[in-house]
C-alpha cells in the first residue's frame, strides 16, 4: 500500500506533463484567443510553466502543495475560458466541451485535495 499514493500522483501528473510543451506552440495562443482568452500569447505560455511546474512537484512530491496551487491557477481559467459547454449550438461540440469541463473540474478537486493533504509517502519534500 505505500505505494499507491506515488502511483497515483505519476498518474495525476501525467496530464500536466505531456499538455504543458503544448502552450509553446503558437496554435494554441491562437485558437485561446479565438475563444476569448485576453492576452493569449501572454497567458498560454504561462499556463504551460503551472502545468510543468505543477506536474513536476506533484510528480517528485517536492513541495507538492505548492505545486497543487499552481495546477489550480492553471485548471480555473482554462476550465472557464476553454471548456464553456453552454451556450454552444452544435449538440457534439456542446456535449465533448462539457466532458472536458468535468474532467478538469475532477482534477481540480484532485489537486485542492493535494492543496491540503500534500504529496504523501516516497516523496521528496513536501
Amino acid at each position: 500500500m505505500r505505494y499507491v499514493v506515488p502511483i497515483g500522483r505519476i498518474c495525476y501528473s501525467l496530464i500536466f506533463l505531456l499538455a504543458g510543451p503544448k502552450h509553446f506552440q503558437s496554435g494554441l495562443a491562437a485558437y485561446a484567443a479565438a475563444a476569448g482568452v485576453p492576452l493569449a500569447k501572454v497567458a498560454v505560455p504561462a499556463a504551460g510553466v503551472f502545468c510543468i511546474l505543477g506536474g513536476l512537484s506533484i510528480l517528485l512530491g517536492y513541495r507538492a502543495r505548492r505545486g497543487a496551487w499552481l495546477i489550480v491557477l492553471f485548471l480555473v481559467p482554462v476550465t472557464l475560458f476553454m471548456h464553456r459547454f453552454w451556450g454552444l449550438s452544435d449538440a457534439q461540440a456542446a456535449a465533448m466541451q462539457q466532458v472536458n469541463f468535468l474532467k478538469n473540474l475532477s482534477m481540480l478537486g484532485a489537486a485542492l485535495m493535494i492543496t491540503r493533504l500534500g504529496s504523501g509517502p516516497c516523496s521528496l519534500r513536501d
